[in-house]
């Protein structure tokens, strides 16, 4: 049994989270919390599996909370956020000192969307409840290489669950000078921008959001917007950007599978392929079809996944040509680069 407990300003999000997880077998709500102070007497009191946690309280905000928490008693917390740009703000913050997840705010007005989001709800609960918490990786200077391959290289990373600072740990440690990249990061439209421009702000190279038709060049990273999937065009001589705002791929848009298996079509030979923690299987069959076509793949390792979901299913499928250590995946990187 997953214990849970709720911590909540609104007496109503409470009421609707409750009453949701309810639902499970295999979930208990052990308590809910109106306020941080709350919370802490109740964590000891009932030492519950997952919390979810609203962003912005009363007292002491749950970043400052949140802070706290995983200094003093680190356990996996899903946050609770508004699909707003200051949501996205607080919520990658979150992420950022060791949340597992987040889903937005319940209303009480979801109608025919109120079973989606139950469904989605209880797989996160269940998710943070088998998750590793991390700690917060230690900042490292990015590197200056000289004598890398980069005439028409190109790294492709796919990640979903903890992938929003898997990924700021690898791009943070790479050089001005490296191979563009392009993201596909399973992630809200309202979040996507602030993603970019928080690791824009960690990262020498120079992160931007996808706008699609943009000439992919060295020294640049590209993420696909949260509601467009993006994919990757030869013209001539050179790769762009594309969006495509067609139907969600295996549930999700951007879709990794769609952005492995353009990169597949066009530039495969050249393209170094990295699959990053997160639940589920997207892009695992693109990876494969990467790799048959001449790209070098790599999988994060399940030790330091979050959720070894579609690393795992990239590894069981063959798709992987090895795993590594989110740790190492840079310096790895750097290595297959060099001449």
């Amino acid at each position: 049994m997953i214990k849970v407990l709720v911590v909540d300003d609104s007496a109503l999000v409470r009421q609707l989270l409750t009453h949701m997880l309810s639902q499970a077998t295999d979930i208990e709500v052990v308590g809910t919390a109106e306020d941080p102070y709350e919370a802490r007497d109740k964590i000891k009191l009932l030492n519950p599996d997952v919390l979810t946690l609203d962003v912005e309280m009363p007292k002491m905000d749950g970043i400052a909370f949140l802070r706290n928490l995983m200094k003093l008693r680190p356990m996996p917390v899903i946050m609770v956020s508004t699909l707003t740009e200051k949501g996205a703000t607080i919520t990658l913050e979150a992420l950022s000192l060791g949340a597992i997840d987040y889903i937005a705010k319940p209303k009480n007005d979801l109608s025919n969307k109120l079973t989606e989001y139950q469904d989605e709800l209880l797989e996160k609960i269940r998710l943070a409840a088998r998750s590793r918490v991390r700690a917060t990786p230690l900042a490292v200077k990015p590197a200056v290489e000289q004598g890398l391959k980069l005439k028409n290289r190109l790294i492709a990373i796919g990640a979903s669950t903890g992938g929003t600072e898997a990924i700021a740990q690898v791009v943070s440690q790479l050089p001005e000078n490296f191979p563009p990249i392009v993201i596909a990061q399973h992630i809200p439209a309202a979040f996507s921008t602030s993603f970019a421009r928080r690791l824009d702000s960690k990262s020498a190279m120079t992160v931007q959001e996808a706008c699609g038709n943009e000439m992919i060049k060295q020294g640049n990273v590209y993420v696909a917007p949260g509601d467009k999937h993006l994919t990757v065009v030869r013209r001539g001589a050179h790769l762009y950007t594309m969006l495509q705002d067609s139907e969600p791929v295996n549930r999700h848009k951007p879709s990794v599978e769609v952005l492995f298996n353009s990169i597949a079509d066009c530039a495969a030979k050249t393209t170094i392929g990295v699959m990053l923690t997160g639940m589920g299987k997207d892009g695992a069959e693109g990876m494969l079809n990467m790799m048959n076509q001449g790209a070098y793949t790599i999988a994060q390792d399940e030790t330091s996944s979050v959720v070894w979901g579609m690393p795992g299913a990239a590894v069981d499928i063959g798709a992987a040509k090895e795993q590594q250590p989110l740790n190492k995946m840079a310096s790895r990187l750097l290595n297959l680069l060099k001449v």
